[in-house]
Order: structure tokens, then C-alpha cells, then sequence
């Protein structure tokens, strides 16, 4: 059973989390299944969709599986993901109030920091796991590395245009937390119900992670 407190143990031990955008709650169970068949125990739920609070609730049904809610930009987002299993917050940008909030409630938070200046926030904040978002579009691996020399502490989390090509750049760096990845829970595979194929790039994905 995974543990409410101590997340990071979970989305470390993959170096890989997959983020999801569903459409229909009733995808969330089989999702859930072909996941944790492919061997990953960590899932980020976005909330842009209506039905990303009731997906939550069926996914965290399983308990092979640490989901989380990403996509939380506001602290009324943050009560909707406690209350349907979530347990950990993802954001797309720093915010002071979402981050704030996770904080009262216990709630670890990984918010968005793509520069110095919003890293540093972070820090001050008494954070030291970031997401980098959009990865690519802001310099990829190459950038990481370069914020990484100023911030030792600091653990990234990159997401946006990470696919099987450039995972393994990402991979390398000592900063990288975990990488964020949509390429083995894409909108077509899910739409098609492809349960095999999520299973089949998810167990792809997760040993190129024990390669590293």
C-alpha cells in the first residue's frame, strides 16, 4: 500500500511519471491496471477535464497506485483533489496560494518553475522538487543542467515534449526527479481503449529508466 506521506519514494523509484489527460472516468480503472501491469506506481490526473476529480477517485481505488492531481492552479482545485484520493499536487506555474494551501493540509506539492527567479520562490517557499514546464520549449536537458548549477538542492521534474527519444538525456542528469511523460498514456491510445499498447510503452519506458 503506498504511503500518503512520503510520495517522493514512489515517483523516485520510477524516475518516471506519467501524466494523464482523460475525457471519460470509466477509462480510469483499466488505465489504472494497464499501468501498474506495465510497472509504475505513480500517476498524475490533470485537472482539465471535468472528469479528472471522479478519474482520480476510481485510480486511487487501486492500491498498487500514488496518484496525483495535476494541472492545480487554484485551492478550490486542491479540495477537489483531496477529496477524491489525490495525494500529491502538481502545478503548472508557482503559485503562492496553491503551494500555501498544500502545505497546511500536509499535501506534498510539486508546483511549475522554469526560471531562477521561480525557482528560488520555490525554495523560499521550503520546496526543493519543481516541475519544469514546458521541458523542451524551454531548453530541454541543456537548461536544466544549467539552472541545476546554481540550485544544487533543487530536483526537477520535466514535462512537456519528452518522448523515448530525448528521455534518456533527461535521464542523465543527476537534478532530474523524475520526467513527466504522456507518450505511453496519449489521448488516442486511451480513446481506443489500447490497454496493451499503454502496458507495453509504460514497461518500455520504465526499463529504459533502469538502464540509467
Amino acid at each position: 500500500m503506498t504511503s500518503v506521506h512520503h510520495p517522493e519514494q514512489f515517483i523516485a523509484r520510477a524516475r518516471l511519471l506519467p501524466v494523464v489527460v482523460l475525457q471519460d472516468a470509466a477509462d480510469a480503472e483499466p488505465l489504472a491496471a494497464a499501468l501498474t501491469e506495465g510497472g509504475l506506481r505513480s500517476v498524475e490526473v490533470t485537472f482539465r477535464t471535468d472528469a479528472a476529480a471522479e478519474a482520480i477517485r476510481i485510480m486511487a481505488e487501486n492500491p498498487d497506485l500514488l496518484v496525483g492531481a495535476g494541472t492545480v492552479v487554484t485551492p478550490a482545485q486542491v479540495d477537489a483533489a483531496v477529496a477524491a484520493g489525490a495525494r500529491f499536487v502538481v502545478s503548472p506555474g508557482f503559485s503562492p496560494r496553491v503551494v500555501g494551501y498544500c502545505q497546511e493540509l500536509g499535501l506534498p506539492v510539486y508546483p511549475g518553475a522554469a526560471t531562477a527567479t521561480e525557482i528560488q520562490m520555490a525554495l523560499d517557499a521550503g520546496l526543493e522538487i519543481v516541475k519544469f514546464f514546458p521541458a523542451e520549449q524551454l531548453g530541454g536537458a541543456k537548461m536544466i543542467k544549467a539552472l541545476a548549477a546554481p540550485f544544487r538542492s533543487v530536483r526537477f521534474i520535466p514535462t512537456g515534449g519528452v518522448n523515448t527519444v530525448n528521455l534518456p538525456d533527461y535521464l542523465a542528469l543527476p537534478s532530474v526527479f523524475a520526467v513527466g511523460g504522456t507518450w505511453m498514456v496519449a489521448p488516442d491510445l486511451i480513446a481506443a481503449g489500447k490497454w496493451d499498447e499503454v502496458t507495453r510503452l509504460t514497461a518500455l519506458a520504465v526499463e529504459t529508466t533502469g538502464r540509467q
